[in-house]
């Protein structure tokens, strides 16, 4: 204990400085904070502010306007330090920006946020575009949502629940069947079970008015299932089929797949076709990198030509086939059974 405060005792007034700071961000103390800041720039031959120091003030900033007293003080706090950070001519980070952006976002300002998570070029993460994305579905601006979900896919971003039950709600409120059709199968492909606030969402749609009035009255029966063989089993893609009103209900799922509410047997969905082709193609690729010598573009040639074969067998692995034991080691006959 006495070492501890003796330790204090010798800290520089810096290092004082940011024990205090980093004490203001675990308890998120932003009067506290504005005080030190305040204090750092009257002082400033003893104290050098860092971008590390600006972070940990705008990090405090955007974990307090969610209390309504506080809001306003740290969204004009926020923006104080933010500019005073650029007229230091320290470049924001990542870290920066989407603090920045929080702040901007609790202003409904989501071009602001948008503009400043752009700014990061390559270096955006999913919490840099969260602020704008869920400050344009909050506000009902729906294009603005989708042109920052295209922008953060053109970055290779894999949006979440969080994001995609967002551009759902957004869509549901503007009647964007087309959207809410798309975002539905992005949740099914990439969620594995929604969580209670975006069920409400889906039924929300599904018990609504325009439910009814969306889809196709008639359609070929042939290209549903030449596209559910296509998608893998189980969906089609084609969009609503059918007109009227919809039951949506929760329900549980027996472990044979059965669903207990209405008795349905639910399908095993495989693979597509396009993602079939891409797991083709990674393993063409790993296996002609790992053998510098290999013949495998040849037997994919020798393939491409017979393509009326429905299934190759390796016959080196069945030889090997159950070998692992002291006397094991590749069986000709196990082979040779192949040509029978």
């Amino acid at each position: 204990m006495d070492k501890a405060k003796n330790k204090k005792k010798n800290l520089t007034p810096e290092g004082q400085f940011r024990l205090s700071l980093d004490n203001c961000s675990k308890t998120k103390d932003l009067s506290t904070a504005i005080s030190l800041y305040e204090s750092a720039i009257s002082e400033p031959s003893t104290i050098r502010l860092s971008n590390n120091h600006f972070n940990s003030f705008l990090y405090i900033c955007s974990n307090s306007f969610s209390d309504p007293s506080t809001k306003n003080d740290a969204i004009q706090f926020g923006f104080r330090v933010f500019e005073h950070m650029g007229s230091c001519n320290i470049t924001p980070n990542e870290a920066t920006v989407t603090a920045v952006a929080r702040l901007a976002a609790a202003t409904d300002d989501g071009d602001r946020a948008f503009e400043l998570a752009k700014g990061v070029g390559n270096c955006g993460k999913l919490r840099t575009y969260g602020p704008a994305l869920f400050c344009f579905c909050k506000m009902g601006e729906a294009d603005k949502a989708y042109q920052v979900e295209e922008h953060m896919r053109s970055l290779g971003l894999q949006l979440e629940e969080a994001e995609l039950a967002g551009l759902l709600m957004v869509s549901v409120e503007n009647e964007r069947e087309e959207k809410v059709y798309q975002y539905l199968h992005k949740l099914r492909m990439s969620i594995r079970s929604v969580s209670d606030s975006t069920a409400e969402i889906i039924q929300s749609w599904f018990g609504g008015e325009m439910t009814s009035k969306v889809g196709l009255s008639y359609w070929d029966m042939d290209q549903v299932k030449e596209a559910i063989l296509q998608n893998g089993g189980g969906w089609h893609g084609l969009g609503w089929l059918g007109k009227g009103k919809w039951l949506a209900q929760r329900s549980q799922i027996a472990p044979d797949g059965r669903c207990l509410t209405c008795g349905e047997q639910l399908v095993c969905v495989d693979i597509d076709r396009a993602e079939t082709e891409r797991f083709a193609e990674s393993v063409a690729s790993l296996a002609m990198e790992r053998e510098v010598h290999s013949n495998f573009k040849e037997f994919q040639d020798w393939l491409e030509k017979h393509s009326d074969y429905d299934a190759v067998v390796d016959a080196a692995n069945v030889g090997l086939f159950q070998q692992n034991f002291a006397e094991g080691g590749f069986s000709i006959a196990q082979s040779s059974l192949l040509l029978l």
